[in-house]
C-alpha cells in the first residue's frame, strides 16, 4: 500500500510545503538523504496553536498554554509538513527508504516534562505510514520558547532509495 493510501487511510493528507518563516529553505537533499529544516505546525500558511505546553490542573489548561493531547497533534501536523518538504523534493514518499531521524522540540512550561509523549504524535503517524520503515532515531527537547510562539517543531532525516 503506497504511503498516500496510507494517509488517506488516516483522513489525511499532504499540505503544500510550508513557506519559510525566515531565510532557509524547507528541505535539502544530500546524496540518498533529505534533511527538513525545522517544521511548526502551520496549517495553510499560519500558526494553528500558540503557547507552552504544561499538564492540565483540574483538568483544564490555563489560556496560553496547550495540554499535552493537543501538543501531539500539533507534532503530527509537524510531521506532515516535514513529509511535504520531503516529497517536493524527491516526487514521492514511497521513495523513502527509511525515516532515520526525528528531533522534537517542545516549547514547555518549566514543569511539564512529558516532552517524549508530545514527540509520539509525530513518530506514530510515522509508523503507521511506513511501518517497519519509519521506526526511528530521535530526540524530544523542552524548550523555553519557539519561534512565533509555537508549541511544538519538528525536524527529520529521512534516507531515499
Amino acid at each position: 500500500m503506497s504511503v498516500a493510501a496510507r494517509l488517506a487511510d488516516l483522513g489525511l493528507s499532504l499540505p503544500p510545503v510550508a513557506p519559510p518563516v525566515a531565510a532557509y529553505v524547507p528541505a535539502v537533499r544530500v546524496g540518498d538523504q533529505v534533511w527538513t529544516s525545522g517544521q511548526l505546525p502551520l496549517v495553510g500558511g499560519r500558526l494553528v496553536e500558540t503557547g507552552k505546553v504544561t499538564n492540565p490542573v483540574d483538568g483544564a489548561v490555563p489560556p496560553g498554554y496547550v495540554s499535552p493531547d493537543r501538543a501531539a497533534e500539533l507534532a503530527r501536523t509537524c510531521a506532515l509538513n516535514a513529509l511535504a518538504a520531503i516529497a517536493a523534493q524527491v516526487g514521492s514518499l514511497d521513495r523513502v527508504k527509511r525515516v532515520v531521524k526525528v528531533v522534537g522540540f517542545v516549547a514547555s512550561d518549566p514543569g511539564f516534562t512529558g516532552q517524549s509523549l508530545v514527540i509520539n504524535g509525530a513518530s506514530e503517524l510515522l509508523g503507521h505510514l511506513f511501518g517497519e520503515r519509519g521506526m526511528h532515531a530521535r530526540s524530544a527537547v523542552g524548550v523555553a520558547v519557539l519561534p512565533l510562539d509555537a508549541p511544538v517543531e519538528l525536524e527529520m532525516v529521512v534516507q531515499i532509495a
